[in-house]
């Protein structure tokens, strides 16, 4: 399932419609600004997919729906990583319309009235649908909120209306994927023969001597390599290296701190509050009415900052704390004493295994593995390693990290009743079963309901307008005295406070580069038909710094040239000509290991691996290197091989010893294996086989 999951993120198509439409429906839209064309010229298609143009202003006056939808639940516009999911999610709905739609209907499949009906309120209930209707009180789902929310739709906003339609539109179009998915998967077939290669591969041992001389023992400046001989090589590989549009540029940053003036100005700010703070007589509404950044009054002592746990004991209610200090937060409490809490909070991790549908049989499967999982932890395993490979959630990414919750409902209950009975921290003994699947939980804050009375006033110290004013003209002042490369790294040279970094093969999409999450901007000023390499831009504003960029390359997707993969084939055709010296050179000695590895002299290893597999056989220096492995396996015992080119090396190898997998009457096992692998790796080809099919033009970044 980790294959699907990392497929569906990669596509983004189904899930992501699904994901997008639940969001829209849930907390709604407002009107969108339109963004103008960065890029000049006539053109106004966003895309094409199997032949179909994607008009902008029917792209956009989609996007603008959903905009629209967004605010109208939350009162608020989208943000603009909002406002990209929405864009993502109108892209991928052409996606399914015109690339995957030609498919379904030429296989006649279809989502009838009554199969959504039975999604929504039936007896298969989709899992998005079981999700947002779960009772919060209970815990569980509640058929009976869907049907009430349906008999209340039509008095409900057009809005709201329009969203629940698109919501149901997205899980018929979740559906449809699964069936044609599905119907693809049942035509992977396993034969005996790729059971018993498999079986062997896994069971059948060498153990191997050899002599090994890696490429690194020759030096690189030794060999030299011409422009010919990369030119040669990328024409023989070229299937390996693709063009993409990409731009390369280098840049310096200037960062807008606070000066001395700031900071003195800051610090009286923050003197003042205290002295207001010690006097307030509703001390939590004066702490958040002045706080830049806002806290609850009453916290556990897992949410107090470190730095504050360790004054707590000698506080004495009513007392002023601080300031302490995290990044550029600024922080001082009065301290009000402690209160017991009806609720208990806690923290904990899990690591959720999903049932691939909810038949019997899927579910014993689920059972199994979350309970394999869990005796693997117990045994020893790493549990955040192990989230990250198989939960089903994405809290696996953060190791399975839930962060903190209370026993209030806000998870469903068996999971809640596990956790909040379970005493102190540690991992769970058993597998815990909800409606979302089987549950493996670590607790790694204990429960607790002491809570301590802390009016905090939060302060970011920032520079004034003055000082960002100051940064801004220098910044301009440098762009328009250093016009050139070489202009810039000569002002680079005068003054070592400015920092040059480089951004290279930047996608055309991509909303940032190196740590700079926000800098579409830039990106898309690189991507201007009219910026040519060399060209110096404007004084851009990032979050708390100006950037001045200067283009130093573009590739094309049309056009794959030497230098847009140089250092790696570069490294590539060094280890061929390394690889044809020490060929030659061991081709000449011959004797034991031992007296070729002396005579060929520095770099020649002699060593031995017993009792390795095909299928995951590690030969000491060289690693898992295929080639090694192949030849291990294909020598007879007491033999020896001539010169051959592994991976990073050159081998000499002799075959000790052999032992033959033994003979096995039933390879199911191994055939339902190779069977389910070739299935998650079905929705990947699926997916990549229509995309190209459907011939998929995405112009998207020239308008956004």
């Amino acid at each position: 399932m980790a294959l699907i999951t990392k497929i569906r993120e990669k596509s983004g198509i189904a899930a992501g419609a699904i994901a997008v439409s639940l969001v829209l429906f849930l907390v709604g839209s407002d009107i969108f600004q339109g963004r103008s064309r960065f890029f000049g010229g006539s053109s106004d298609e966003v895309g094409e997919i199997a032949g179909e143009s994607i008009k902008y202003q029917d792209f956009q006056k989609k996007v603008e729906e959903a905009s629209q939808a967004y605010s109208a639940q939350t009162g608020r516009g989208p943000s603009e990583q909002e406002l990209s999911m929405m864009r993502e999610q109108v892209w991928n709905e052409y996606l399914l319309n015109y690339a995957y739609g030609k498919e379904y209907a030429a296989l006649g499949l279809s989502v009838s009235p009554e199969e959504l009906v039975d999604m929504v309120q039936g007896e298969n209930i989709h899992p998005s649908v079981r999700q947002q209707f779960t009772n919060p009180q209970t815990g569980q789902f509640d058929k009976n909120f869907v049907v009430q929310f349906l008999k209340n739709l039509k008095s409900m906003p057009a809005a709201q209306q329009q969203a629940w339609a698109n919501f149901e539109k997205s899980l018929s179009q979740d559906r449809l994927r699964s069936k044609y998915e599905n119907l693809l998967k049942l035509s992977a077939y396993t034969t005996n023969i790729e059971a018993q290669k498999e079986y062997n591969a896994q069971t059948a041992k060498a153990s191997v001597r050899y002599v090994y001389v890696p490429y690194a023992s020759i030096d690189d400046s030794t060999v030299k390599v011409t422009d010919s001989q990369l030119e040669d090589y990328l024409a023989k590989h070229k299937d390996l290296y693709k063009g993409e549009n990409t731009r390369s540029f280098q840049y310096v940053t200037f960062p807008v701190v606070p000066s001395k003036q700031d900071t003195a100005a800051f610090y009286n700010d923050i003197k003042r509050l205290a002295k207001e703070l010690a006097i307030a007589k509703n001390d939590s509404a004066f702490a958040m009415m002045n706080s830049d950044v806002k806290t609850p009054y009453l916290v556990t002592l897992s949410e107090i900052p470190a730095s504050v746990k360790t004054q707590l004991a000698t506080m004495t209610p009513g007392g002023i704390y601080g300031p302490f200090k995290e990044g550029l937060v600024y922080s001082i409490y009065k301290y009000g004493g402690i209160e017991k809490d009806s609720l208990f909070t806690v923290r904990a991790s899990h690591i959720l295994i999903r049932p691939e549908n909810q038949s019997d049989s899927a579910k014993v499967a689920a059972r199994k593995r979350a309970e394999d999982v869990l005796k693997q932890i117990k045994g020893g395993a790493n549990f955040e390693a192990l989230a990250r490979m198989s939960s089903m959630d994405g809290s696996g990414q953060q190791g399975g990290d839930l962060g903190y919750f209370k026993n209030n409902g806000s998870m469903v209950k068996p999971f809640e009743k596990a956790v909040f009975g379970f005493s102190g921290t540690g991992l769970l003994p058993s597998i815990v079963e909800t409606d979302f699947g089987f549950h493996i939980i670590k607790v790694t804050e204990a429960k607790t309901n002491t809570r301590y009375k802390l009016a905090a006033i939060n302060r970011t110290i920032a520079p004034s307008q003055a000082t960002m004013d100051e940064i801004f003209r220098k910044a301009d002042n440098f762009a328009a005295a250093n016009g050139t490369l070489d202009a810039f790294n000569a002002a680079l040279k005068k003054d070592k406070n400015i920092l040059m970094l480089r951004a290279d093969r930047v996608p055309e999409g991509s909303a940032g580069f190196n740590n700079l999450q926000n800098a579409r901007d830039i990106v898309r000023w690189a991507f201007n038909d009219d910026t040519k390499v060399g060209q110096v831009s404007d004084a851009f504003q990032n979050d708390n710094q100006y950037i001045v960029a200067i283009l130093t390359g573009k590739t094309s997707k049309d056009e794959v040239k030497v230098d847009d993969y140089r250092a790696e084939l570069t490294s590539k055709v060094k280890a061929d000509v390394k690889a044809e010296q020490i060929i030659t050179k061991l081709g000449g000695i011959s004797g034991t290991l031992e007296q070729i590895a002396q005579k060929y002299g520095a770099g020649a290893l002699v060593e031995s691996a017993n009792d390795i597999t095909l299928g995951q056989g590690v030969l000491g220096s060289a690693g898992a290197d295929p080639a090694a492995l192949g030849k291990a396996f294909g020598l007879k015992v007491g033999k020896k091989s001539k010169p051959f080119k592994g991976e990073f090396g050159i081998f000499v190898l002799e075959k000790v010893a052999g032992t033959p997998a033994p003979a096995i009457a039933d390879l199911t096992m191994y055939k339902n294996t190779a069977r389910a692998m070739a299935a998650q790796r079905t929705s990947y080809y699926i997916n990549e086989a229509i995309k190209e099919n459907a011939k998929v033009v995405d112009n998207r970044a020239k308008f956004y």
